[in-house]
C-alpha cells in the first residue's frame, strides 16, 4: 500500500502524522512540472509538535537570569520521544490555487499487511483547512480509485497555543473517505 499526503492549499505547517522510524519512512516530494517555484516540502527542526523538551524561560524581575523549565505543547498529548530535533514536516504552496504545483510526501515501507488506523495533521494557527487541501491520499493495492480524506473532515482532538490536532480514526476514515477515480496504471 502506498500512502500519499497532497497538499494544495496556500500555505501548510504540518506537524509529523507519522514518526520516522526503523519501520518506514515519509519522504517530502514536490509537483512542480512549470519550475513555478510556489511549492516547498521539506522536514525542518524545530517546526514540529513537542510534547517533551525543556524552555529557557526568563525570570522575573529583570527578566535577564532564566530557569530551565519542562515543556509540551498541549497540542501534542502524545509524539515521538525520539525526534530530539521536534521536526514537522513542512508542506507550503505559495501560489494561487489553481497552479498545477502541489507539496506532499509519500509514506514508503508499508506492507501488504499494514491496517491503516489512523490519519491526522497537526496544524499551525492561520493556516487552510479546508474540505480537499491539505488532504491524505490514500492508494490501496488492487483499487482503481484514489480515496483521499480532507482536513476539515477530520475531528480536533486537541488545541493549544500554536494550532490544533485534527486526526481521523478508521471508524471516522470509514465514512469520510471519499473516491475519486485514478487512470489505469500503464
Amino acid at each position: 500500500m502506498r500512502l500519499t499526503l497532497s497538499v494544495l492549499s496556500l500555505c501548510l505547517t504540518a506537524g509529523a502524522v507519522f514518526a520516522q522510524n526503523d519501520k518506514f519512512t515519509v519522504n517530502p516530494t514536490q509537483f512542480d512540472p512549470s519550475n513555478t517555484n510556489l511549492v516547498t516540502a521539506t522536514w525542518l527542526g524545530g517546526l514540529g509538535c513537542p510534547t517533551s523538551t525543556v524552555v529557557a524561560a526568563f525570570q522575573p524581575p529583570a527578566f535577564s537570569t532564566f530557569l530551565v523549565v519542562p515543556y509540551a505543547d498541549p497540542t501534542c498529548p502524545m509524539g515521538d520521544t525520539k525526534d530530539k530535533k521536534i521536526e514537522g514536516l513542512l508542506l507550503a504552496k505559495t501560489g494561487p490555487t489553481n497552479n498545477n504545483a502541489a507539496a506532499g510526501a509519500t509514506i514508503n515501507g508499508l506492507s501488504n499487511k499494514e491496517v491503516l488506523t489512523e490519519l491526522g495533521f497537526d496544524i499551525r494557527k492561520g493556516t487552510h483547512c479546508g474540505a480537499g487541501a491539505p488532504r491524505f491520499n490514500v492508494l490501496i493495492q488492487g483499487d482503481p480509485n484514489n480515496h483521499f480524506v480532507g482536513c476539515a473532515a477530520m475531528p480536533t482532538t486537541s488545541a493549544g497555543l500554536y494550532g490544533q490536532r485534527k486526526r481521523a480514526t478508521a471508524t471516522d476514515l470509514a465514512g469520510r473517505l471519499h473516491s475519486l477515480r485514478s487512470p489505469p496504471v500503464a
